[in-house]
């Protein structure tokens, strides 16, 4: 498809979305409570300039949210450890953070990351640092932190998003100070995903080592 579709094509896609979807989840939630989180990521997505991603990122963020929703209320089992990542715009640290754990966990652990004010694309200079060690992180994208996300995860990581993550009990939750890449040249974004990348391999270990 090209980078835009038009509204006939797009409401085409997005109907096959919420059929999937429903199929998948409609034996844990009511049809109502799915349909209103694939209308809640839709506009959630609506200022997206590449259409053609709209359809893909609808889904997987419903899919995301209704996993943590029925994991949050007990209705599906963890089987493993959750973790979720949050920064400012989920466009830099957040993203590079969820890559790097997916990678080096290999399974054993399950990431999320969203921001509290999302931005509309990756920080173009993170897609770079990341493709430099193996990693293809473009067709990611920046998603809203949400409250059944929060509450499904064991460990909360923030990264310079000030108290804009709710506090729930029984979570670990923990503040990397690093700094964030926005504005930032390719060799200043380096660093702080090697950074990340070394904390990320101490936190796995951490997670799978059995006590």
């Amino acid at each position: 498809m090209s980078e835009t579709v038009n509204d006939n094509e797009l409401e085409y896609h997005l109907r096959t979305v919420s059929a999937r979807v429903l199929d998948e989840f409609g034996g844990i939630f009511a049809p109502e409570t799915i349909q209103r989180y694939l209308d809640e990521n839709r506009s959630a997505f609506a200022d997206v300039r590449i259409t053609t991603f709209v359809p893909v990122m609808v889904e997987r963020f419903t899919r995301e949210r209704l996993r943590a929703l029925a994991q949050a209320e007990g209705t599906l089992e963890k089987e493993v450890p959750e973790v979720l990542f949050v920064c400012t715009h989920n466009a830099g640290r957040s993203q590079m953070a969820a890559a790097l754990l997916d990678r080096a966990a290999r399974g054993r652990v399950h990431v999320r990351s969203g921001g509290s004010e999302p931005a509309d694309q990756l920080n173009p200079a993170v897609v770079t640092a990341m493709q430099e060690v193996g990693l293809d992180v473009s067709k990611e994208f920046p998603k809203p932190l949400t409250d059944e996300v929060v509450r499904a995860a064991d460990v909360v990581i923030t990264m310079g998003c000030g108290d804009a993550c709710p506090i729930y009990p029984g979570k670990r939750y923990l503040d990397w100070d690093l700094d964030d890449p926005a504005g930032k040249s390719i060799d200043d974004v380096r660093p702080i995903r090697d950074e990340i990348e070394r904390r990320v391999t101490a936190l796995v270990e951490e997670l799978t080592t059995p006590a």
